[in-house]
């Protein structure tokens, strides 16, 4: 008799929903050595490749040497170091805001700062394609939730047509969609608002270290300013290349966050290790300007690539097995496969002939909407890139013909 357990993992293995790991057996960079053999790796958010850059690996050793390898409790207990206010303090100077803080995650920090800010009495409007913690939080906060369209602006006014029913209420969205990799109309969003006396927060998790001449996120990139309905949620983990999460923003919020979000006083707090690399991470972005701006000219690269690949017929837009290329924004770049079954196929394809890059299924996309998420860094040589689309044009243009 099979076990309920067994029951569900036979059904996701018939929908081609069943996920295993690839097992990572070096550093992380444009290529990894994956069951003993070296493939390029496009799927990673580590934009500007400071995951193994000598003086974040540097710093890192250096905090463990001193402080050892754990904080030892909660921010509130023993676990708040002269190394996470450091690294607060550079958050705010490098976000412009007056304060920030920082968490063990940025899953945790969404988790945590959502229903702080809000609850029963409260309204939260969030887009339809946030990613899942924004989701999470904004579900276990207990608030009044409602979806818009993705980046339906229309429809985001009329459900704050009765915003005056709510004690408070926030605005939710990504600034940079993490499986489109569009970029949300920030300067409209603050616009609205304004106008409805909400907070706009905006996770800057895939924004931060990316977007604005500087790599400061949507802010810079729109040349706006701080404001005092605009909270901002990021996270070391991707362009930094390190871990955790963070808040900036208002000292008075900050301080409210540390009496009131459960996921900063009951988790134990970030290491020194991860901690001094994500200082050196921060100094870095300013420091090496040339990696932002090697950044853009392999995404234009890549984007290019794509294009030329699709003029030479490999997915015509009209073809049964068309391969549509979103109007992405930045150096996430999906290709659209449709099933779940097509899209397994296709990764392991690109597997077996050295390009590592995952079938992005339901529940991350909608149904139909299975993808090949192809994600772009600063340290991905021409070559590499030239490699990759070889390869991309190779095997869909070989399944096509099938």
């Amino acid at each position: 008799m099979l076990t309920p357990f067994e029951t569900e993992l036979d059904h996701l293995r018939s929908a081609g929903l069943y996920r295993t790991l690839r097992l990572i057996e070096s550093v992380q960079g444009p290529e990894v050595t994956i069951d003993g053999r070296s493939v390029l790796l496009f799927c990673s958010n580590d934009y500007l490749g400071l995951a193994n850059h000598p003086e974040v690996i540097q710093a890192s050793i250096e905090a463990t040497e001193r402080f050892g390898t754990s904080s030892g409790a909660s921010r509130l207990i023993s676990g708040n170091m002269t190394l996470h206010e450091e690294l607060e303090r550079k958050v705010a100077q490098f976000k412009g805001t007056e304060s920030a803080v920082v968490f063990s995650s940025g899953y945790m920090t969404n988790l945590g700062v959502i229903p702080s800010l809000v609850g029963e009495k409260d309204l939260i409007v969030a887009d339809k394609l946030n990613h899942a913690s924004l989701i999470d939080g904004c579900r276990l906060s207990g608030a009044m939730f409602r979806i818009y369209p993705h980046k339906n602006l229309k429809r985001l006014r009329e459900l704050l047509g009765k915003r005056k029913q709510y004690r408070r209420a926030v605005i939710v969205t990504d600034s940079v969609f993490s499986m489109d990799g569009d970029i949300a109309p920030i300067p409209e969003l603050l616009e609205i608002a304004q106008k409805y006396d909400t907070w706009l927060l905006i996770d800057e998790a895939h924004a931060t270290g990316v977007l604005g001449k500087h790599g400061r996120g949507s802010l810079e990139h729109f040349h706006l300013s701080p404001d005092e309905h605009l909270i901002q949620i990021g996270t070391f983990s991707k362009a930094l290349g390190s871990f955790g999460g963070f808040i900036a923003g208002s000292k008075n919020l900050i301080a409210y966050l540390k009496n009131t979000a459960r996921t900063f006083f009951y988790s134990t707090s970030l290491p020194p290790g991860v901690l001094a690399a994500s200082i050196k991470a921060v100094e870095i972005i300013d420091k090496e300007p040339e990696r932002l701006k090697n950044l853009w000219k392999n995404v234009a690269r890549f984007k290019n690539g794509m294009k030329e690949v699709g003029a030479r017929g490999v997915y015509p837009e009209r073809s049964r097995r068309a391969v549509p290329l979103p109007d992405s924004e930045t150096p996430i770049i999906p290709i659209l496969t449709g099933e779940n079954e097509r899209t397994l196929k296709l990764a392991e394809e690109l597997f077996k002939n050295g390009v590592f890059v995952p079938a992005v299924r339901p529940p991350t996309v909608a149904k139909g909407k299975c993808r090949l998420r192809f994600t772009v860094m600063a340290t991905h040589t021409k070559k590499q890139i030239e490699q990759c689309l070889e390869r991309v044009e190779e095997i869909i243009g070989k399944e096509r013909n099938c």
